[in-house]
């Protein structure tokens, strides 16, 4: 079948991206779904600075590739062996389909799946080579095996999660990564306990998700940070207790907490950052890091805060989220009104204004975008 996609060819750092447009909308061929796998009638797709990493060649992925990996959407079919999602099932999307049976997945850490790791890392789906090509015949990879800024998506039942049908899609679609991610860090890896502090580094849709995962599980005081004044007022907004800019952070933080925080979240992607954080905690305390640093970034802190001050500074990738588990139940704290994502929805953009909604995001004026890529938002 023929589907509409927003297209990487090659990296590219020059802006504004709106007028540069290194992302194209073309029409490509989309294979039936396989043994395992479904078709998706993708309804939003969230944008999200992973995106961006892609594009500007921070995270160096196989092109050409399709774009797009924080979605939700209506299954359309269902091939042979798919015993987890039905046609009409709304569906949330998945950027780690852990395969259930390797060392991490038994384990209960499904977003480290060594299989999921390998296929995404080709630009496959987990079941086997990418199901895209072009109008030459050649062939087009899947991001993470989602591939979500397209009208439609064919990936692994492994990588959508059933949602209720009544649940907004431009709510729903940030909860496959954004909130996977953010709350998933505080709740997951951190295991922050009602009462103790938190301060979040960076405020884009992980890092607010972040504010409102530790708000959800009862911290005080949870402090945001970022230089930007309306991304503090939205922190607070959500929950956030304090906000600062950077330059006013460690000692505003030394003081609201008597020394030092016992969780800071770095969302920002940044060494400097994450060395700022070990020094925003106090002895023994965490510092969990989901932001994604260039490759040839270093990280240089002093190495006495380990040993000598008891402190930890932990890797969360996805969260360390149990999708099935996890998106359902923030989902509920969305009901209870503990997790109002929808504050973080910027704007919805048709599929042809990706480049648009790119520079948007670089430029930090934007959260969370969603990108009505098939017309279902509008109709």
């Amino acid at each position: 079948m023929k589907t509409r996609a927003a297209i990487l060819r090659r990296v590219s750092a020059a802006r504004p991206y709106s007028e540069t447009r290194p992302v194209e909308v073309e029409e490509l061929e989309l294979g039936a779904p396989r043994e395992g796998e479904v078709l998706v009638r993708v309804a939003a797709a969230s944008l999200c600075h992973s995106d961006l990493s892609v594009v500007n060649g921070d995270r160096v992925r196989p092109l050409p590739m399709a774009l797009g990996h924080e979605a939700v959407g209506v299954v359309q079919e269902t091939g042979p062996g798919v015993s987890r999602v039905r046609p009409g099932d709304h569906v949330a999307m998945v950027f780690v389909p852990s395969c259930g049976f390797c060392a991490d997945c038994a384990a209960g850490r499904p977003a480290l799946c060594a299989q999921a790791a390998a296929s995404n890392g080709s630009g496959g789906l987990l079941h086997g080579p990418s199901l895209l090509t072009d109008a030459s015949g050649t062939p087009v990879h899947h991001q993470l095996g989602v591939s979500a800024f397209s009208e439609y998506a064919v990936l692994a039942q492994e990588s959508v999660v059933p949602i209720p049908k009544d649940i907004p899609f431009t709510v729903a679609s940030m909860f496959g990564c954004a909130v996977l991610t953010g709350a998933g860090a505080v709740i997951n890896t951190a295991a922050l306990r009602p009462g103790q502090s938190a301060v979040v580094y960076g405020l884009g849709g992980v890092g607010l998700s972040a504010v409102l995962g530790a708000c959800a599980a009862g911290a005080y005081p949870v402090i945001a940070v970022d230089p930007v004044p309306e991304k503090r007022e939205l922190a607070l907004q959500l929950g956030a207790t304090h906000a600062y800019d950077p330059a006013e952070a460690i000692d505003a933080v030394r003081e609201l907490t008597d020394g030092g925080a016992e969780l800071a979240v770095e969302a920002v992607g940044s060494p400097r950052v994450m060395a700022q954080c070990l020094t925003a905690v106090a002895r023994g305390g965490k510092v969990v890091s989901v932001g994604l640093p260039a490759p040839d970034r270093v990280l240089e802190v002093p190495a006495l805060a380990f040993a000598g001050e008891g402190k930890s500074l932990l890797g969360s990738y996805m969260g360390d989220a149990v999708p099935r588990r996890d998106i359902p139940r923030f989902l509920d704290l969305w009901r209870a009104g503990l997790m109002p994502v929808e504050r973080m929805h910027t704007g919805t953009l048709p599929l042809d204004d990706i480049n648009t909604a790119l520079e948007e995001l670089a430029s930090g004026r934007a959260i969370r975008q969603v990108i009505d890529t098939s017309g279902m938002l509008t109709g």
